[in-house]
């Protein structure tokens, strides 16, 4: 621990851009994904307030098992099909992706689309698979 105060002490410019990058990455994270929900969460949306799950994985990986009613729009054709969500305007929409690190990207296009409520689900469908909650095939 002295050894770290000591470089801070003597390196103070490369301390304070380490510190200043750690802050821009850390607010650029938060500004441009969206909320994370968890399973329970995700249950709770769909129940109460109807939201619509979209799957942005593959074909093949959505008919292996994925949410019940959820629509598959594959991350890479989301831009083109985008304009089949607009009848889903006013209902939360949650983005499924297998681990929960790409339905970020993907929910991001949605909310410039103009959808207000867009939420991830955290841990994607293995975090939903680990809590033995039902998929359809």
């Amino acid at each position: 621990m002295a050894q770290f105060v000591e470089f801070i002490g003597n390196h103070p410019v490369l301390s304070a851009m380490w510190v200043v990058s750690v802050v821009a990455i850390i607010l650029y994270q938060k500004k441009n994904s969206a909320s994370g929900v968890i399973p329970q969460k995700a249950i709770m949306l769909i129940n109460r307030e109807g939201a619509i799950v979209v799957d942005v994985r593959e074909k093949k990986e959505f008919d292996a098992g994925h949410v019940v009613d959820s629509i598959n729009i594959p991350s890479a054709k989301l831009k083109q099909r985008i304009t089949e969500l607009k009848k889903y305007a006013q209902k939360p929409i949650i983005v499924v992706c297998k681990l929960g690190q790409h339905s970020g990207e993907a929910a991001k296009v949605i909310q410039e689309a103009g959808h207000e409520d867009v939420f991830k689900l955290s841990g994607g469908i293995t975090e939903w698979r680990a809590q033995s909650l039902p998929l359809v095939q």
